[in-house]
Order: C-alpha cells, then structure tokens, then sequence
C-alpha cells in the first residue's frame, strides 16, 4: 500500500536531499500549521493550568492513521464528559491531520491530538465562554520488529489509580500519577510501571493495557479496575476468537500475575510488548504472545486497505 502521498492533490513538499539540514517539523495549532518552534500556548491555557483537556495518540502507517475513527470516537466521548466543544468536524479534521501528515513527509509516525478547553479566567470553574484549542503534533514511529514482539522488564509503582473513576475512560491531560510512576520505573531500569487500584488490584501500566496468560487463556483487568479502554485492547477478544483461544475479563493482584504463564501488553504506537520480569522476578515467554501480534498485523493490514481510499479522497 502506498499510502496517501502518492494521490492526495494537497501540496506535497519535496524531501530533504541528503546531508541537508533537517526541515522544520510542522505543527497544527490555533487553525494553522506552524514550524513546532513558533507553537505557543496561552499561559491561560486551562490545559496548561489545571490538565483540562485530553488527548489521543495515534499510529500512522503509509501515511494513513490507523484505527482513526476509534480514537476519535474516545475523544468526542471525552469532550462530552468535560463539555468542550470540538472545534472542527470529524470530516474537516481528518482532511487536516492528512496535510499534517504530508509536510512532515512522515508517512510511519506517531500523531498526537490535544484539545484543550482553552485560555479562561483563574479559578478551576471553566466559566463557559472559553474558546477550544485543538493541537495536533507529529513525531517519529519507533522501530516495532516483524517477527518478534519489543520486550520490556516492569516495576509495581508506589502510587494507586483510582477504580471506577469514570475520568478513566478517556485519556485526560491530567496524569501527575503517570508520569511519577514513570519515573519511577526510569530510576529502577524498567521500561514502565505496573500501576494498582486502591484495591491492591492490577489495572495497566503507564503507557499501556495489560495481558497475562494461563493455561491458554488470555485475562486482562476489567474496565472498571480504572483500566483505560484501550484501542488496541479492544481488538484482543476477537483476536484470541479467531485463533480459539479463551479470553476473560477478571481482577487480580501482582502475585497471579507472577504465577502466569506469560504476560504482555497492548498500546497503539508499539502494538503488543511482551513482558519478560515484573520486580526482580523472570517472566515466562509464551509463543501466543507472538501469535497474537501477528493476527493483529494480519487484522490491521486488513482495515488499512479497506479505509485506504477514503484517505486517498482527503
């Protein structure tokens, strides 16, 4: 699959030739686009101020968003939760994030999308008159292997997530425990953080959902532990459908998960990540890890061909 560089009759910047200096990375911001190093923000800014807003971070493959309509289904859902208008239609939106796309001449990426309340007055009651501010930025994919999964090491941070927190199901830009439990794990040599609800109960880690396997069956927490509705760990239940292998929903501390027979984890910039120690104890590998990734590629090449010509036309 091409992608949309080759049809779409936007501009369509030349690359770089090489030894160049790299092009200024463009940036959507305040209805334009912008090189990143004249995107400013209100220091106003309710996001800014008080975290009020969310975002959406997406992977771009062959220059087309996959799973685009799930994230923005999240993201209106979200909008509604908090009250804030969208700025743009979903039609005008994607017609954007294409030329955002094209003079990045980034067609393997990482797309994220901010949508702020806006600049308003002191005080954390939004007073209604604010004026929603949509970003959206463009960063390199990382190296993500065919054959095999990326495989990271965890620790279980300190701090606790909320359950039933209905904030949960959308991703906010309020994620002070995040971050810290991120942090925590950078200092312990651990590429992320296994974070607990106050129950002492296993919900996800910082960036991403989380799997473990036993007995051929595949469990995850379920959304009401203050697990994030993945967009990637919805497309895990009929994954293991296809492949007839069991799929559950069922809480459970750290010390089932150190009795599995292998443990992974599901995000949409790095797909599936198989976890190989949790603490300073080894993770068994499981070969279903790897079969499901490889489904998921299989189902995901399948709706990037079906949704190609509809982002051909933007």
């Amino acid at each position: 699959m091409d992608g949309i560089f080759l049809e779409d009759n936007m501009s369509n910047p030349a690359p770089n030739p090489p030894g160049s200096i790299p092009a200024p990375r463009w940036v959507f911001i305040h209805g334009q686009f912008v090189p990143e190093a004249e995107a400013t923000v209100s220091i106003f800014d309710r996001s800014f101020r008080y975290g009020d807003g969310l975002f959406e971070t997406l992977r771009v493959y062959g220059g087309i968003p996959f799973a685009y309509e799930q994230h923005l289904d999240r993201l209106e859902r979200g909008a509604e939760f908090l009250h804030i208008q969208l700025p743009y239609k979903i039609r005008e939106l994607k017609h954007l994030t294409v030329e955002l796309i094209r003079r990045n001449q980034m067609p393997e990426a990482v797309l994220r999308m901010q949508l702020s309340r806006g600049a308003g007055r002191r005080g954390y009651a939004p007073a209604g008159d604010e004026s929603p501010l949509l970003v959206m930025t463009i960063d390199e994919a990382p190296t993500v292997e065919k054959t095999t999964p990326a495989r990271w090491q965890l620790i279980i941070s300190s701090l606790r997530v909320p359950g039933r927190d209905p904030l949960s199901a959308f991703k906010t830009c309020s994620k002070l425990v995040h971050v810290l439990a991120s942090a925590e794990a950078l200092e312990r040599s651990a590429q992320d953080a296994l974070l607990l609800n106050e129950d002492g109960e296993v919900v996800e880690t910082t960036s991403a959902n989380l799997f473990w396997i036993k007995e051929g069956v595949v469990h995850t927490p379920p959304l009401t532990s203050g697990a994030l509705p993945g967009v990637t760990r919805a497309f895990v239940p009929d994954l293991c459908s296809n492949l007839g292998v069991g799929y559950c929903e069922r809480n459970a501390t750290p010390g089932c998960l150190l009795q599995a027979d292998g443990i992974f984890l599901t995000q949409s910039v790095r797909e599936f990540i198989e976890v190989t120690r949790m603490e300073d104890i080894t993770v068994p590998s499981s070969k279903l890890v790897n079969a499901l990734r490889q489904a998921y590629h299989e189902a995901r090449d399948r709706v990037m061909v079906r949704n190609w010509r509809d982002w051909v036309g933007h």
